[in-house]
């Protein structure tokens, strides 16, 4: 089991400011480390597969607040649809139709952030902004009574340029503030990583999402 959990976690927590949420990626952990960093009371984890997810939702305290963070496949939101707190990268209004449809049947209203494209990466999944302000000015949206969006998530370029990390951020942050204003629901910015957090608080983001700095290394799996 990696050493150093608890004690990652209070470093990084002494450099947040209260208003910022920390999501504590735990994706290809085992659970004796998610169990490590509750203990040291942590209760928002991230997860970037369903499956996987719901495994530890089963096996782990009841009072830890999921967040799925990965891009979602919408055949399997039905999985997650009893206890997921957060959705963070929902990109097309399809996705939303049918996490409504999920939620409705388990009688629960499911947050969820609307994922920008920031990064200039062709990998990056992610909604214009245009396409942002049409989704949450439409009277479709109204319809779909057992889903909540309370705000926007943006993934930067992978780059150690900080000038090209500040436009990305910026960009979202300036966008998130306009449309704050017109919908009063939208009180999250998720922005920033291990690597680009900082940056991200000073642009205003209030939920990072933080996996190696914590657990470290990420053993990946096929």
């Amino acid at each position: 089991m990696i050493t150093g959990i608890k004690e990652n976690l209070q470093k990084i927590k002494e450099t947040l400011p209260e208003n910022v949420t920390l999501v504590a990626v735990s994706k290809t952990k085992p659970n004796s480390d998610i169990q490590e960093a509750y203990d040291a009371g942590q209760r928002v984890f991230g997860e970037n597969k369903i499956q996987e997810m719901v495994g530890k939702y089963d096996a782990l305290p009841k009072d830890i607040e999921w967040h799925m963070i990965g891009h979602l496949q919408r055949n399997k939101v039905k999985y997650m649809a009893h206890f997921v707190s957060l959705i963070h990268g929902v990109d097309s209004f399809k996705t939303l139709v049918e996490i409504n449809k999920q939620a409705k049947k388990h009688d629960r209203i499911i947050h969820c952030l609307l994922q920008a494209r920031i990064a200039k990466e062709d990998t990056k999944f992610g909604l214009p902004f245009a396409e942002i302000e049409s989704i949450l000015a439409s009277e479709e949206l109204k319809e779909l009574e057992n889903v909540k969006i309370t705000g926007l998530m943006g993934m930067a370029t992978f780059t150690d340029d900080q000038a090209q990390l500040q436009e990305e951020f910026s960009s979202l942050a300036n966008f998130f503030n306009v449309h704050q204003k017109k919908h009063t629901d939208l009180t999250t910015l998720s922005m920033g990583m291990s690597g680009d957090y900082s940056l991200a608080i000073e642009n205003g983001s209030n939920m990072v999402r933080i996996g190696s700095s914590i657990f470290g290394v990420r053993n990946y799996i096929a």
